[in-house]
């Protein structure tokens, strides 16, 4: 598997035979090189959305109708993007599984918020989310924007993912103290790879915490635009 942060939530998955881009806000990312744009997408087989926000979603319609891929997520979120924004979708809802190639793509539940502007203010577009996925050998939890929640203990239970790519930027999801606390309560990981943070000044700006608590988990702050192979 090869992970390729975008900043921020954004992710490049390359993973069985598919290569997905999780989340990838580039335009007005302030860490994401946009001359870098086109092969940060190049290849790549379906979108994996999250949830509406924003940070997550603005360059989501643009991207999957440049490429002419899907976007995969909760099934009211990509059905608006379907009606208003013309992409093609695969929607589906939380304990769902869809195939993506040889990935399979369970959506497990988050704790947060989903909207989208509109002329009337914010728009609820579903539930926020999060995803496992599963090549077949190996499984990797992305825990979405969310706080620390007892269902974890259930992903756990019936996934046993390896590896976390997990929220810990604090303010608007949980901090890097609280992300460690989730990772050693409720899971196994041998690797954990921070996200949603660095960003902004209000978010942490270093996993250091993070890492203290987690001995023994191979912690692995992400450059963007640098591959960590797994």
């Amino acid at each position: 598997m090869k992970f390729t942060w975008l900043g921020h939530s954004g992710f490049r998955i390359e993973i069985g035979d598919q290569i997905l881009l999780l989340d990838p806000w580039l335009t007005g990312n302030p860490m994401f090189p946009e001359d870098r744009r086109a092969e940060a997408i190049a290849g790549a087989t379906h979108v994996l959305l999250t949830h509406g926000h924003f940070d997550h979603a603005n360059d989501v319609a643009d991207i999957a109708k440049e490429l002419g891929i899907p976007v995969v997520g909760i099934f009211d979120l990509v059905g608006h993007l379907e009606a208003t924004a013309g992409v093609t979708s695969v929607g589906f809802n939380k304990g769902g599984t869809v195939a993506l190639g040889s990935v399979k793509v369970t959506m497990v539940n988050a704790v947060h918020s989903s909207t989208m502007p509109s002329q009337n203010g914010p728009l609820a577009v579903g539930s926020e989310a999060g995803f496992v996925l599963d090549d077949g050998s190996r499984r990797v939890y992305v825990s979405g924007d969310t706080d620390v929640t007892m269902d974890m203990e259930l992903v756990e239970a019936l996934h046993q993912p390896e590896i976390g790519l997990l929220c810990a930027g604090g303010h608007f999801t949980m901090d890097m103290k609280r992300a460690a606390y989730a990772a050693k309560r409720f899971f196994n990981f041998k690797t954990v790879i921070p996200c949603h943070y660095r960003t902004f000044p209000l978010l942490a700006q270093s996993a250091d915490e993070l890492k203290a608590g987690l001995p023994g988990v191979d912690v692995i702050e992400p450059e963007v635009m640098t591959a960590i192979e797994l």
